[in-house]
This record gives structure tokens, sequence and C-alpha cells, in this order.
């Protein structure tokens, strides 16, 4: 008997997948998208398409799931264009069990032997936005969790304030500690060397600074939590926010160090509970 049930009948998905990345253009806008957000008209500048071909585009990858799109918080004339990227890993081993069952198997395993190898200089990452509030404490405390010793987690602001409440009861509730974690401002990073700069609002990543060594930025466009006045969304929004980075954070770590070619061995988070607050 054979292993494929019916080889000729290939899941639905797996052959939009096939049709719609068989196409140059969509394959150069995945790959533009596959670590940095970007606005639309960024797109269409580094495809040299008109706009018209670039929305058409989009949509295709739109339609299969693997684009999301948000107005910029910065400039609501801007859209923000990102991966879903458990939805094109789904897809990518699904398509790989289409063409041999082997295949996602063999990518799971691939996954599983993340490692880092002691005196490696660990990766160091900044992440930014305006207050040091909320995003990009979290996104600070998720790397700093889930990369261990392999990394360095830092975090700042261009208007620094206070850390958010419910920034604080996700950290804890996760295992963080707390207690490292308040608001800096970007320049108490100045002179400091970092292998990558991640903004996570769209403001600051219109003014970033400069850093030592063309660190590789990256831009995650997330909207502020914080500025919700309804106190059940705004703890729905941080829960959502907690899970969306950590999904970011966890594919970062699958890339290789810049310096030593290694992938690190990322661990798992638990989802946060429904109530932040404990109770």
């Amino acid at each position: 008997m054979s292993i494929l049930a019916d080889p000729s009948a290939p899941p639905p998905d797996a052959a939009r997948l096939f049709k719609v990345l068989a196409d140059e253009t969509r394959l150069a806008i995945l790959r533009l998208l596959a670590l940095t957000d970007l606005r639309g008209g960024e797109i269409v500048e580094r495809v040299h398409l008109p706009h018209n071909a670039v929305s058409y585009h989009l949509k295709q990858l739109r339609e299969l799931g693997l684009l999301r799109d948000r107005r910029s918080h910065a400039d609501a004339r801007d859209i923000y264009y990102s991966l879903d990227l458990d939805r094109l890993e789904f897809l990518y081993r699904q398509a790989g069990q289409t063409l041999h069952p082997g295949l996602a198997r063999a990518a799971a395993l691939d996954d599983a032997e993340g490692t880092t190898v002691g005196g490696e200089p660990p990766l160091r990452v900044l992440f930014l936005c305006t207050h040091n509030s909320a995003r990009s404490q979290l996104a600070e405390g998720i790397l700093r969790l889930r990369g261990g010793d392999a990394v360095s987690a830092f975090s700042a602001g261009s208007e620094p304030t206070t850390v958010h409440p419910l920034a604080i009861a996700l950290l804890v509730e996760q295992g963080v500690d707390a207690r490292r974690h308040r608001s800096k401002a970007v320049e108490h990073f100045a002179g400091q060397s970092f292998d990558s700069i991640i903004t996570v609002c769209d403001r600051v990543r219109d003014h970033c600074p400069v850093f030592l060594g063309d660190p590789l930025r990256i831009h995650w466009s997330f909207p502020d939590p914080t500025t919700l006045s309804d106190a059940d969304a705004r703890e729905r929004a941080f829960r959502d926010l907690w899970l969306e980075l950590n999904t970011r954070v966890g594919h970062l770590l699958t890339l290789p160090h810049p310096v030593t070619g290694r992938r690190l061995a990322g661990r798992p988070t638990t989802p946060p509970t429904a109530d932040v607050h404990g109770g």
C-alpha cells in the first residue's frame, strides 16, 4: 500500500502555495518581508513595478493567508505589510509533505537542532519604541526568556516614560525578572554596538538613530496597546501583543548568528492567561 494516500491530489493550500510562489515578483515580496515590515510604497520601490501591479501580487499573497496589513499609527496614509510567519511555516511544511512524506519530519528535526557553543558571543539586540513602556519591554523580555545566555536583549525609547503595569504583569507571569525592566532613553546606548536594531513602533522607525557597526535594521509594526481606553480591550491587546512578539522572536532565533553562523536554540514560552492581573 502506498504511503501517499492520493499523490494526484495534494492539499489545496499546498498546491496554491506552489502556484503563488512560482511568480518571481511574489517570491521577491515574500523575501523582502521575511525579516522586516514594509510600507506599500517601499515594496513598490524595491521590486521596480507600478503600484497597481504590486497591489495585484499583494492580493494573491493575502488571499493565501501569508500577508497582513495595517495602517501606520505614525501616518494613517501609510499601510504596513508583514508576513504571517506561522502560516508560512505551516504551508511550507505541508508543501514538503506533499512532495515527500519525510521532508516535513526532516524540517522539524532540523529546527530542534539549533544550538549554541559555550564561549560564543551572544546575539545583541536592541528593541526601540517611543515610550519604552510596553512593546519594546515585552520584546526584550521575550527574547531574554527564549534566548537565555545566547542573547543579550535591551530596549529603549525616544521619549521614555515608565513601564506599563500590564507589561510588568505579563513579564512576571512568564517568569521574567521584571526588576530588570525600566524605561530608558535611546541615548543610554550611544556608542554601543548591536547585531540587530528592531523598531516596534512606526514613529521610531522613521527617526531611528545611527549605531556603531551598521547593525541589521528590522521593523515590526505594532500598535500601542496602552492607548486603548477600555480596560478589557487594553488587556486583550497586551495579550495579543505578547503572542505576536513571541512568534516574531521565535523566528528571529532561527536565523544564523551574524558572527558564528550558528543557529540559536530558542526555548518555548507558554501563552499568557486570560487575565494578566492574575485575578
